[in-house]
């Protein structure tokens, strides 16, 4: 073996085929996530024209999309295990191409509620997809690079979207002062203009070729011979309320345990939603967690292999859920550091969607990549080396996050959101990498979406809510509106540092033997 890259002889190299793979993905994720981001720099103008408060946006922006991409991860990452992964990334980018194009034909809070509910469904199907090709297009010993690089686009769209949506919107609005063809404003033209390119991408994705499944890692693993009826049976247990006719097919316990479940989720967002007065914010999670357990319930029972693998493994769980809170910061500074720039700093829109558009390509580019490599070398000495990048990500960007803001001056604000996104970014290869060893190559569409369960219904779900939350209750009333407190808001942000390193802390000392009896606790 290579001591310095923990490489064998006979380990298998990724073709330059590999790397044009990559190459599409990569773009594919660019779409993803500009589609995705593009409202932060719009939230402003929307939440004029729609009568918003922060909170409201906050829903918008996270909790809309978050539990539709979460609940319909699972049966599309089970169908990535079980049908052809370029198809399905095509359709799915199809889907989400087109509603964030709806998205700009909404006119108030419910109709663009609904398009970033389809936009959220559409894109549940690219994580999966593109985590399972990748890790039969890279050998082990270069995955956490290639799902670095992969999740590069992640920052370069979220960049580039405010660059589009600033430009779009300001010139749409020069030219339509009054509202341009069909009373179309600048917002809803740099929706419809962002969301119509991903058609024709879709084309490009067909024309990939379908690697053989397990391959690279000596485990090759056969296709389901009927991949649509195990999709259907997935999708039947995990939406609301087709998931009570899958716990009836199971027994009657397992029918009591799941009302009862349901229940106590009801319990839950009637209380919460008593406290907050935010009906679509607690509903839409309440959904997404009674939906998730369901599952979890269904894929024991049907598969306890794999929910031994996932649900059954600490490990796993912990990695998760400490990654998962490092993407809420990061979710939720993506969406608020553009209005809090326009609106607290009162810099100009066409300014900081350059400055905070390139800070947050640039930064996470550089994060991602650098944290990727630093994994796959950490690992290659410690076979929990990976999770060591994880708690980088987590302690690292507190300090440039409180002085970012609290400063004043535009120019250190700045550079602190540039260090704060860049360290935040050096977690995310190491995260899906630790993830994606802790199962075998049938299950990595499944443990994707597990993990992505993590990132959206922890990460997004609450990120960009709780601060527009944390600020509509320390905000105060001018000429008869709300005005939030951002700043309060997205400072809170520093007090999820305790327990997500409480999760990797365990993570650490358990990821080493879990990987190594992977076979054995499988059952397989």
């Amino acid at each position: 073996m290579d001591e310095q890259t923990g490489e064998t002889p006979t380990d298998p190299k990724a073709s330059g085929y590999s790397w044009y793979v990559l190459f599409i993905l990569v773009l594919v994720y660019i779409l993803n996530f500009i589609d995705r981001q593009i409202l932060s720099i719009l939230a402003v103008d929307i939440k004029r024209d729609l009568a918003l408060t922060d909170s409201d946006l906050g829903f918008l922006g996270g909790a809309a999309f978050a539990v539709f991409y979460a609940l319909f991860g699972v049966p599309l990452g089970r169908l990535a295990d079980n049908w052809n992964r370029k198809k399905l990334l095509a359709i799915g980018l199809a889907l989400w191409s087109t509603m964030t194009a709806l998205s700009g034909l909404a006119r108030d809070q419910l109709s663009l509620s609904l398009a970033r509910m389809g936009v959220g469904v559409g894109e549940a199907s690219a994580g999966p997809t593109a985590y399972s090709l990748i890790s039969d297009y890279f050998p082990k010993h270069q995955r956490a690079t290639a799902l670095a690089i992969y999740s590069s686009g992640l920052y370069i769209g979220g960049g580039i979207s405010l660059l589009i949506g600033a430009k779009i919107g300001q010139s749409w609005n020069a030219a339509y002062p009054g509202g341009g063809p069909l009373g179309l404003v600048g917002w809803q033209a740099a929706f419809l203009a962002v969301g119509l390119p991903g058609l024709l991408m879709s084309l490009w994705v067909l024309s990939l070729r379908e690697p053989v499944r397990g391959a690279m890692d000596g485990l090759v693993s056969p296709s389901s011979p009927a991949p649509f009826g195990t999709f259907l049976s997935d999708l039947s247990t995990i939406v609301p309320p087709f998931t009570l006719y899958g716990a009836w097919q199971r027994g009657p316990v397992a029918l009591a345990f799941n009302l009862g479940a349901a229940a106590l989720v009801v319990l839950f967002v009637w209380g919460m939603i008593g406290l907050t007065g935010n009906v679509p914010q607690w509903a839409s999670v309440g959904l997404g967690y009674y939906a998730v357990f369901s599952w979890a319930c269904t894929l024991k029972a049907r598969d306890p292999a794999t929910w031994s693998l996932i649900w059954g493994t600490p490990a796993f769980l912990c990695t998760t859920l400490g990654y998962s809170l490092v993407s809420l910061v990061g979710w939720a500074l993506g969406f608020w550091a553009a209005p809090y720039a326009e609106t607290v700093l009162k810099l100009p829109k066409q300014e900081l969607a350059f400055i905070l558009g390139s800070n947050g390509a640039l930064g996470g580019f550089l994060g991602v990549i650098i944290g990727g490599r630093l994994a796959d070398a950490l690992r290659a000495r410690n076979p929990a080396g990976r999770v060591l990048v994880i708690v980088f990500g987590v302690v690292a960007p507190i300090v440039p996050l409180w002085i970012g803001f609290t400063t004043s001056n535009e120019t250190l604000f700045y550079a602190m959101t540039f260090l704060a996104q860049t360290f935040g970014a050096a977690a995310l290869g190491a995260a899906a990498a630790t993830t994606q060893d802790l199962v075998l190559p049938r299950m990595r569409g499944t443990a994707t979406a597990a993990f992505f369960l993590g990132t959206t219904l922890v990460g997004l779900a609450f990120g960009p809510y709780l601060v527009g939350l944390v600020s509509d209750l320390t905000g105060t009333e001018m000429d008869g509106k709300l005005v939030g407190d951002l700043r309060t808001g997205i400072l809170s942000l520093v007090g999820v540092a305790p327990i997500a390193l409480a999760l990797l802390y365990y993570a650490y000392r358990t990821v080493p033997q879990a990987e190594a009896s992977l076979v054995e606790r499988s059952g397989e």
